[in-house]
């Protein structure tokens, strides 16, 4: 993604936009007949299984419904959730107008600068992975998880009131940990579902990201419009507003947790 980002700004600035989407489409096709004609199934299905049965989702009732063991209730199960829910639509929204921030006055981006802001939106990838592997060694998994916060609530403020084009990498380049509490977050909840459970909860969560999605686009493409006229980054203020809830809400879940609980996320994935 980050090489494709400045690839793709520089030919967009050099052919205009009809070539790389042709390029795009042919790469998704390949894709897909090779997965289709050449990619086996891993995992053999037993002739039994039904499609369309109920059972899937009243197994995902039962995941927070029912009570937790001694690792935690359903009530931290569904904090985290939420947490989890807020981040991703955050993390969805803010992509969605930062395009449309960077094209507009004073910044007026052409496609080259905005392939280089792409990339380093994608190196935030990278960077929270190595900041992860390396932070793990010194904190604890939450703490971690607050750096990260702390890190993309930074880092949109700062673009919040970029008018120049430093002053928006910098913004980037304070988001270097802001992908570090996903995967926190994930774990803290995977650690508090049953052996048996975990089919449940990766369902859930599949659901929980295909409601940021929607949600994202409807806040966060409705309330750029709204706040031009009095502050042009407004929104990304909101979403680092919004952030301040998690952030709050895994400081509580980390007082209440027992001393003896605590693994690493690399024991927990």
């Amino acid at each position: 993604g980050m090489f494709g980002s400045v690839i793709d700004g520089q030919w967009r600035k050099a052919q205009g936009y009809t070539n790389p989407f042709w390029l795009a489409l042919a790469l998704y096709l390949a894709a897909g007949l090779y997965a289709f004609f050449f990619v086996r199934e891993s995992v053999s299905v037993a002739g039994s299984s039904k499609l369309f049965t109920t059972e899937h989702y009243r197994s995902v009732w039962r995941l927070f419904a029912s009570r937790r063991g001694e690792n935690g209730g359903r009530g931290q199960l569904c904090l985290y959730v939420l947490c989890l829910f807020i981040v991703i639509t955050v993390h969805f929204g803010v992509k969605d107008v930062l395009i449309l921030f960077e094209l507009s006055s004073p910044l007026c981006w052409q496609s080259d600068l905005i392939g280089y802001g792409s990339a380093a939106e994608h190196l935030t990838y990278l960077s929270s992975l190595l900041g992860l592997k390396l932070l793990q060694q010194c904190l604890e998994d939450t703490w971690i998880a607050e750096l990260g916060l702390m890190s993309n609530i930074a880092g949109l403020v700062v673009i919040s009131v970029a008018t120049t084009i430093p002053i928006m990498f910098t913004g980037y380049g304070l988001r270097i940990l802001a992908m570090a509490t996903t995967p926190v977050i994930r774990a803290k909840m995977s650690k508090l579902a049953q052996g048996t459970e975990q089919g449940a909860l990766f369902a859930a969560v599949a659901c929980v990201e295909s409601l940021c999605s929607l949600m994202s686009t409807w806040i966060f493409s409705s309330l750029y419009p709204a706040t031009l006229h009095f502050m042009k980054g407004f929104t990304f203020v909101f979403g680092a507003a919004m952030l301040l809830v998690p952030a709050g809400l895994l400081g509580l879940l980390k007082c209440r947790e027992p001393g003896g609980q605590y693994r690493r996320l690399g024991d927990a994935v």
